[in-house]
């Protein structure tokens, strides 16, 4: 018997929050209605503050309940205006807002904020959320998660199938007989930071001012040479590895390089470890979700580079948008029912385990 559950996603990105209604059974996890409401300017500039430097404990719980008050409002307003009946909701599947995301220390750890008793008491929904930290403590990544969704809803190819997530990290996933994936690296997070800068806008849309200049190759070479796109996996990564501090030291040459060069030339270390990382696996076809996927310019580096087919999930059935809102959904279902997610192969784990914890 099928069951409505409700997934809640904001990224790496912060460029919105991301709500999906799924109906899910044992066999299928299908889209009913989505949508994306605006983050909040300020709580935005806050966590990348505080991801930037140091912070108190005070900060870290102000933005904990804001957050928590801004899911629950981005949840109930998405009620509203799909007519829905609260009762009708299993559970409200919450990955929350990375803070830091830390595997490789001796303490190992992925912090995300939003608190779910907040959420429970503001939509009256059950909440299942904290899905990193259980595979962490079984000695995994935490992440990606997306490839055991994936798996779930691209199974029956004949061809072999790699699958490409781009938001603010870019992560891959390798369907076969063992299931493969990994943070890739920067997704659209250093192309953002970049025109924000430059032209005080949140994203380049469709890659025009990238476009508009030339790839610089040292600066371009410097940045491949990170040690993070010759690892191995299991390995993950967020914005406390890739941001400004880390673009910076890349760059010796700042200031005679053209801002439309450097934005071309991020989008082109994205397009290019992307793609590295694609030819080194056999697959035959690339198909690829997430805000990037949006992306013309982007979408056109990669094909490009990859040579092999590339298509958006959405020609499968399957939102590009609002794939990892309907993970967390799916999650959800995956904790109420107590049943494991299948990641170890993924995230390094040492066994597969029952990921989050229920709220109300």
């Amino acid at each position: 018997m099928s069951e409505l559950y409700i997934g809640v996603m904001s990224g790496t990105s912060l460029d919105g929050i991301d709500v999906a209604l799924c109906e899910i059974d044992s066999n299928h996890c299908k889209l009913v209605a989505a949508d994306e409401y605006p983050f909040d300017g300020e709580l935005k500039s806050e966590i990348l503050e505080v991801i930037a430097g140091t912070t108190t404990l005070k900060q870290v719980g102000t933005i904990d309940k804001k957050l928590g008050l801004a899911f629950a409002h981005a949840v109930n307003r998405f009620i509203r205006e799909k007519e829905l009946k609260v009762e009708a909701i299993t559970a409200i599947g919450l990955h929350g807002q990375t803070l830091w995301h830390e595997t490789q220390s001796e303490f190992p750890f992925s912090m995300q904020l939003g608190d779910a008793s907040t959420v429970v008491a503001n939509t009256g929904i059950k909440v299942v959320t904290d899905f990193r930290n259980m595979d962490v403590a079984n000695s995994g990544q935490g992440a990606p998660f997306a490839p055991a969704f994936h798996q779930e809803i691209f199974s029956g190819f004949e061809e072999r199938v790699a699958v490409l997530n781009i938001g603010g990290m870019a992560n891959i996933t390798l369907l076969g007989e063992k299931l493969e994936g990994w943070d890739v690296g920067c997704g659209n997070v250093l192309l953002d930071m970049w025109i924000q800068k430059c032209k005080n806008i949140s994203y380049d849309k469709d890659g025009a001012f990238a476009r508009s200049g030339e790839v610089n190759q040292e600066l371009l070479n410097a940045m491949l040479r990170d040690e993070y796109f010759t690892r191995f996996p299991p390995k993950s990564t967020g914005r406390e590895y890739f941001n400004e501090t880390w673009f910076a030291n890349h760059l010796p040459i700042f200031n005679s390089i053209k801002d439309e060069d450097i934005q071309r030339t991020l989008l082109e270390l994205t397009a290019k470890t992307i793609a590295n990382d694609v030819s080194n696996s056999d697959s035959e076809l690339l198909i690829v979700c997430g805000g990037g996927a949006k992306n013309g310019f982007l979408m056109q580096r990669i094909t490009e580079l990859c040579e092999i087919k590339v298509m958006s999930s959405d020609k499968f059935g399957v939102s590009s948008e609002f794939m990892e809102a309907m993970a967390f959904a799916w999650l959800a279902y995956k904790r109420v029912h107590n049943e494991e997610v299948k990641l170890s192969s993924v995230t390094g784990a040492s066994k597969d385990s029952i990921l989050g914890g229920i709220y109300g």
